[in-house]
């Protein structure tokens, strides 16, 4: 999405945001109504979905595969909420350690940065003790090259973290903050954070009100976290090109809840 803000998927002209987005009639043309209707089902956004490799981009940064369309339908309703944390009905079981790899041969500055997003959740010490290794062997994320996009995940499965983060090398000269504020974002969501304004993206990436979507699954209100406006949350969907968000208090209280 060209904006002035990044949605962690695209680049504005000087200022980048976390999701790719496209005009209506492209949409229409490239995603059928009837997996609209499956996504939407799954209690996800459907302004915006994007057909990638292996699935469907949706609500900028999130990666839903043709298997988790299957036998989707509205189970209940979750209220929408103001501005708290969120995350997905799953979540990773622990504790345990998480093997992390960056495939490929990247700039020192971004692989620095994978290292100083790994040490942000190694220094809350919660359940989940994060490592990096190299490539090959028993890997619980990849981080791989992607041309699409500024970044992307998915969310967990079957007690494990979603399995990949894609990045693309275009932003690896960015800031260390903004380096390590994607990767630790697109972390979140492999272990099951949703964005912190799932329920209005505009708090973060500006224009008309946006609602991700809060029907079925992947909405849950995590309990000690603000029902006001959280301006420094590293789960919020969009961020500029000099952006640099820590965990801030409400972060480190839905880390410790979870996890």
């Amino acid at each position: 999405m060209m904006k002035k803000v990044l949605s962690i998927a695209a680049l504005a002209a000087a200022i980048v945001m976390v999701s790719c987005q496209q005009d209506e009639s492209l949409i229409s043309q490239e995603v059928s109504q009837v997996t609209l209707d499956k996504i939407s089902a799954l209690g996800f956004g459907t302004q915006d979905v994007q057909r990638v490799d292996g699935g469907y981009l949706v609500e900028g940064d999130i990666v839903l595969h043709e298997h988790d369309l299957e036998g989707a339908k509205v189970k209940r309703h979750l209220n929408v909420g103001q501005a708290e944390q969120y995350r997905t009905t799953n979540l990773v079981s622990g504790p345990r350690t998480i093997t992390v790899s960056v495939s490929g041969n990247v700039p020192a500055g971004f692989s620095n940065s994978v290292n100083n997003a790994l040490a942000r959740y190694n220094a809350e010490n919660i359940g989940l003790t994060f490592t990096r290794v190299a490539s090959g062997g028993n890997i619980n994320i990849r981080i791989v090259n992607t041309r699409q996009y500024i970044a992307s995940a998915g969310f967990p499965s079957g007690g494990n973290p979603y399995n990949e983060i894609k990045y693309a090398k275009t932003y690896t000269n960015y800031s260390d903050g903004f380096m390590t504020t994607v990767v630790a974002h697109e972390i979140g969501h492999c272990i099951g954070f949703r964005h912190t304004d799932y329920m209005d993206r505009s708090y973060s990436c500006g224009g008309s009100t946006a609602n991700e979507g809060a029907s079925s699954v992947g909405a849950i209100h995590i309990p000690g976290t603000p029902t006001t406006a959280d301006p420094g949350s590293w789960m919020l969907a969009c961020l500029s090109a000099s952006t640099n968000r820590p965990f801030n208090n409400n972060d480190k209280t839905a880390l410790s809840y979870l996890y």
